[in-house]
């Protein structure tokens, strides 16, 4: 069983991912929507098997770039996954590409995309 952990300023889509993890078998899912919500969780979070990092966390807010370096500094060891809605030549999109053994999927996803990261 894998433990969740869902970055996402968007709270509705947030809870949809988790609904659509938890019926997919996870044995946990946690949601954070930003980098400080995610910070008051950390031993939690570092203690997930996946994260999925939205990229653009709102206007202002560090990005899902800012929450995969923060979780880097602590030896995060799980999958790291960026889900997006902006196009791939969005600056923080190109940035995430070019993160070496982290996969980036488009919003929306096709479930079976989501179903992968549980195995």
């Amino acid at each position: 069983m894998k433990r969740v952990l869902v970055l996402d300023d968007d709270a509705d889509l947030c809870l949809v991912l988790i609904e659509t993890f938890m019926m997919l078998g996870a044995s946990e899912c946690l949601q954070a929507h930003s980098l400080s919500e995610l910070q008051k969780i950390e031993k939690n979070a570092l203690q997930s098997d996946v994260i999925v990092l939205d990229i653009n966390l709102g206007p202002e807010e560090p990005s899902g770039i800012d929450a995969y370096d923060w979780l880097m500094a602590r030896a995060y060891k799980g999958r790291i996954v960026f889900l997006t809605g902006h196009a791939r030549s969005h600056p923080l999109v190109k940035k995430a590409q070019d993160i070496a053994g982290v996969q980036l999927l488009e919003k929306p996803t096709p479930i079976e995309n989501l179903e992968v990261l549980l195995r």
